[in-house]
């Protein structure tokens, strides 16, 4: 395992209190969060915000926790849950609400992009644009801009800088790199329901727009100056090739620790969204201790994503997911609700330690997987993820940013239920 200065990479379990059924509070009102996207910010210190296009109340769970508690991340006895929802009361939370308080910012970084990647090579720019037009949700770079417009208000800024633009676009670049390269290694043919750059150009082309995209993304990151934000992005490329690394070197091994298997998850999908969340907080200039807990919201947001993506591995379609379904699987890649199986049914491990060599293997390790509560088990691991994600954020003042970077927690947890 490889060892890690500066970040607090503690993957224990604690108690989720975000089981998401029962509200906490003694409001009768009709709960709908994605309803509220054009509230004033200037209502933001409201317990209770009105939507006025449908006069549907939303209710704030109002937390009785002492700023020391917030801050330790512990949760005081008696408390009631942060965020605990009636299910049955809650609209479905879609990314286009959740990003529409930042559509601006991101149609900007769309424009940018691809002239950020440069047109020295026409076949370059046409691989950067068959990537970055493959109905990405750019995540990551909404979250930038969230977290920069929450924690700016704590820093009295009432516009983004530069800085925080350049970041969102770093980031992106980062992100669409390592899909490049991903699909190489995994001589993946499909992402997002089209083909990949190596399948369309060739694995030569796809290894040099990658490189060439990591190269660009460096060189726009040092010219930020600021010596913090450049090694915290630089770790991440080095996470990249250490999870990498740790997943050619675990695969179709059943012995692999839950332990290892977040260790990796870090590396590979973690690290750059917690990075990207503390990078944007830096630059708006706010207290270390606030920018370790978007530190802390970022890495356990990005837990809580892959855990879930690796359930609907199993649960999804190949059309739904816009890939072969099982493929981790077939591939020798055992994620949660595997590793979560094997603890119950050893006739799974002998199946995979096959490596799916009689016909129907694989079907039948799928049915294994779901029918010993596999599934079920990585469900609660992500809401236990979700959870921590969600206290992390009670170190900022209540926003519309807030708002939304609660709900891309709820987002995540709503593609399983």
């Amino acid at each position: 395992m490889m060892s890690m200065t500066c970040h607090n990479l503690d993957f224990g379990f604690t108690k989720t209190v975000f089981d998401l059924y029962a509200c906490g509070c003694s409001s009768n009102a009709s709960f709908c969060r994605s309803s509220v996207r054009n509230y004033a910010k200037s209502s933001s210190s409201s317990r209770k915000l009105v939507d006025r296009r449908r006069g549907i109340a939303l209710c704030r769970v109002s937390s009785t926790k002492t700023p020391a508690t917030l801050l330790s991340g512990k949760v005081a006895q008696g408390v009631p849950p942060l965020l605990d929802l009636k299910k049955e009361s809650r609209c479905p939370i879609s990314l286009k609400n959740l990003f529409e308080l930042v559509a601006d910012d991101l149609q900007t970084l769309n424009q940018n992009l691809q002239s950020i990647v440069g047109a020295e090579n026409p076949v370059l720019m046409s691989a950067a644009e068959q990537i970055f037009g493959a109905g990405g949700k750019r995540m990551r770079p909404a979250l930038v801009f969230l977290v920069s417009r929450a924690t700016a208000e704590l820093a009295g800024l009432m516009e983004l800088t530069m800085e925080h633009r350049r970041l969102a676009e770093i980031i992106e670049m980062i992100h669409t790199a390592s899909l490049i390269h991903d699909d190489v290694l995994d001589d993946s043919n499909m992402r997002r329901g089209q083909e990949t750059v190596h399948q369309m150009y060739g694995t030569r082309v796809a290894v040099l727009a990658g490189d060439f995209m990591f190269a660009q993304s460096s060189w726009y990151l040092a010219n930020l100056e600021n010596l913090e934000v450049i090694k915290l992005i630089s770790q991440v490329i080095k996470d990249f090739a250490s999870g990498e690394i740790k997943q050619a070197s675990s695969l179709f091994d059943c012995d692999l620790k839950l332990e290892e298997y977040l260790l990796k998850s870090y590396y590979k999908t973690a690290s750059l969204i917690a990075a990207s969340t503390k990078g944007a907080a830096v630059f708006s200039g706010v207290d270390s201790t606030i920018t370790q807990k978007m530190y802390e919201y970022g890495k356990n947001l990005g837990l809580a994503f892959q855990v879930v993506d690796d359930i609907l591995d199993f649960t999804q379609s190949a059309e739904q997911l816009g890939k072969p379904a099982g493929s981790d699987l077939v591939n020798g890649n055992l994620t949660a609700p595997v590793i979560f199986a094997l603890e119950k049914e050893p006739k799974l491990r002998d199946i995979i330690e096959s490596e799916f060599s009689e016909p129907g293997s694989l079907n039948e390790a799928i049915e294994l997987v779901k029918s010993c509560g596999g599934i079920e088990r990585a469900q609660e691991l992500a809401k236990e993820k979700a959870d921590l994600a969600i206290q992390n954020l009670q170190c900022l003042p209540e926003s519309a940013f807030r708002l939304a970077l609660e709900d891309m927690v709820l987002y995540n947890l709503e593609r399983i239920d």
